[in-house]
């Protein structure tokens, strides 16, 4: 039996519980409803039947006593009127008879010693009453008074006794109606306590059995699961109590497993991922000293090979200078190539050098106005726009912050080479323009040259990557590869738009300031309710916006400008200061 109450469900247990109870209780509210009902019958018995017949057989004795005064009194004095009493308490003897014979149903005992009362009376009245009166009526008071005597007292004393009798038999009837009250009102209280007890019990059952069936199992289910949310993942989770919970238990051991199971795969991935994230590391890190280590030993050889090679390039000039024309024709052309590799060793060289030194000299980040770097720009490039008749326009440019000469840098080096790369017989024109876009300033510099096809968009950013042989282009190849690593630098990025209709396309981004990205959300916030389009380079018409700089026109530099970028290449020149912005400018 025990076995088969441990399967029930918690829903079977709480039901039978309350279902024992609410039969006791039913029980019980049933014996209470019937000792209720005996309770108000004798009640009713008590109130509107004993009480009653008490006051009616005191009134009956009334009765009796008047009729019997009356009659003395009427042999005394012989005055009908001294008869009323009599024929008065007749009547209500008669009444309070028939009142009382109502009330007798149940109180046969009380019903005989009544009509021993009604007998006795009837003796009364025909022995002494009604002859007491005929001869007073007759013969007078005298002969009336003669039959009052002490045997007609004692028969009137035989009817008081009967009376007494009565209200002794109506007393006890009560006595036992009140007893019966007593008892079945005791035994409703008795009842009433039961059913609080069996409340009480009922409660107390629950209560206990909720704590071992629900509360400590659940308990128990709670520990267990949180010693495996503290890290105790292999802890077995075993359930107790009812079919419910063990189910319930049983679930969260599977969901333990499975967890647990996931937990020692994705233990395993960290583990794999730290070792390769070390492995990573430790890579970086040497090549990150790799790279330092080139970048210190190009700078170093270039900077060493200065001295020898300026040694090389001026004795070869020497050569030429002092004995052109007294040597046959093949030295002549002998010493020409000398000079010309020596004085493209040199220029390889200094740009090796200037693109080492980017980003290991520097002076600090500040704000810089591009609308003044393009007008340094525009001084640098004035002999090669006037060689090729070249117009240099841009539009109104942001400040950003940077280095100031690496900027100049990078931007002489987009335009010389939109100079350089131009098309035969077509005026270059080059310009310059920026958008923002997010939190970064695109700019642009468009020209109407040869163009570069989709294939090559990535290789002419490589150093020393050409394009084209030296004869048809000079340069040395590293123009653009400054240009990108000064972007880098800067925390931006370069490409070649490969879209544009005509001509080189060079995009690359630089980092707004907050002002500036917070006035354009702002503006986009105003003009959101009617936007309209604009041009991106709107800016191109507009006259106050931006400059232009044809050939031969060149707005003023800023004073104490040292670049030197204009400068065409000589064998002979000095490598610039170790300043980063005394780069002197390459064109790739």
């Amino acid at each position: 039996m025990s076995a088969g109450i441990r399967g029930w469900s918690l829903r079977q247990r709480v039901v039978a519980l309350l279902a024992v109870a609410g039969v006791l209780l039913i029980g019980l509210a049933a014996a209470e409803a019937a000792v209720a009902a005996r309770n108000r019958t004798h009640v009713d018995a008590l109130l509107n039947r004993t009480g009653p017949l008490r006051v009616q057989s005191q009134e009956l004795l009334n009765a009796l006593l008047d009729q019997e005064t009356a009659v003395r009194g009427y042999a005394v004095s012989g005055k009908r009127d001294d008869l009323a009493p009599y024929t008065a308490g007749l009547a209500q003897e008669r009444d309070r008879v028939a009142s009382m014979r109502r009330l007798l149903a149940d109180y046969p005992q009380v019903e005989t010693e009544l009509r021993q009362v009604e007998e006795q009376a009837g003796q009364w009245r025909q022995a002494v009453a009604v002859p007491v009166i005929t001869t007073t009526e007759q013969q007078g008071t005298e002969a009336g008074q003669a039959l009052v005597t002490d045997e007609a007292r004692q028969q009137f004393d035989a009817v008081r006794a009967a009376v007494d009798d009565l209200q002794a038999e109506i007393l006890a009837a009560r006595e036992v109606n009140a007893r019966n009250v007593q008892r079945t009102g005791n035994m409703l209280v008795v009842l009433l306590v039961a059913a609080a007890l069996v409340v009480v019990i009922a409660g107390v059952v629950l209560l206990l059995s909720l704590d071992r069936m629900v509360v400590r199992p659940v308990t128990a289910l709670a520990g267990q699961v949180r010693e495996v949310a503290d890290g105790d993942y292999q802890h077995p989770i075993v359930g107790g109590g009812p079919p419910e919970f063990v189910g319930l238990a049983d679930d969260v051991e599977a969901m333990r497993r499975k967890i647990a199971a996931d937990l020692a795969e994705v233990r395993e991935a960290r583990e794999r991922i730290e070792w390769v994230n070390s492995q990573l590391q430790k890579q970086a890190e040497e090549l990150t000293r790799s790279n330092r280590d080139l970048e210190q030993f190009a700078y170093v050889a270039s900077h060493d090979l200065q001295e020898p090679l300026r040694k090389v390039a001026s004795f070869c000039q020497l050569l030429q200078r002092r004995y052109a024309g007294q040597l046959d024709e093949r030295a002549d052309q002998y010493i020409a190539f000398a000079v010309d590799g020596a004085q493209r060793m040199q220029r390889l060289i200094n740009d090796l050098l200037a693109f080492s030194r980017i980003g290991r000299l520097t002076a600090g980040f500040t704000e810089v106005d591009l609308n003044k770097v393009m007008g340094d720009v525009a001084n640098q490039t004035e002999a090669a726009r006037q060689y090729a008749d070249a117009e240099l326009t841009w539009s109104a440019l942001p400040v950003i912050r940077g280095e100031e000469p690496l900027l100049t840098n990078l931007l002489a080096n987009l335009v010389s080479n939109s100079i350089k790369f131009r098309r035969p017989d077509v005026p270059p024109k080059v310009h310059i323009s920026a958008r923002l876009v997010g939190a970064e300033w695109e700019i642009t510099c468009q020209d109407n040259g040869i163009g570069i096809e989709p294939e090559f968009a990535d290789k002419i950013f490589v150093i020393f990557q050409r394009l084209h042989s030296k004869d048809a282009y000079p340069g040395t190849g590293i123009g653009l590869a400054i240009v990108k690593k000064i972007v880098e630098y800067h925390g931006g990025r370069v490409w070649v738009d490969t879209d544009v209709p005509e001509g080189t396309a060079i995009r690359f981004t630089l980092p707004a300031l907050p002002e500036d990205v917070q006035a354009a959300e702002a503006t986009a916030d105003d003009d959101a309710a009617t936007p309209s389009e604009q041009p991106v380079e709107q800016a191109e018409t507009e006259a106050t916006a931006g400059a232009t700089v044809a050939s031969g026109d060149v707005p003023g530099a800023a004073p104490g400008q040292t670049n030197g970028a204009d400068q065409p290449d000589r064998a002979d020149a000095a490598p610039e200061g170790g300043r980063t912005g005394g780069m002197r400018e390459t064109v790739g």
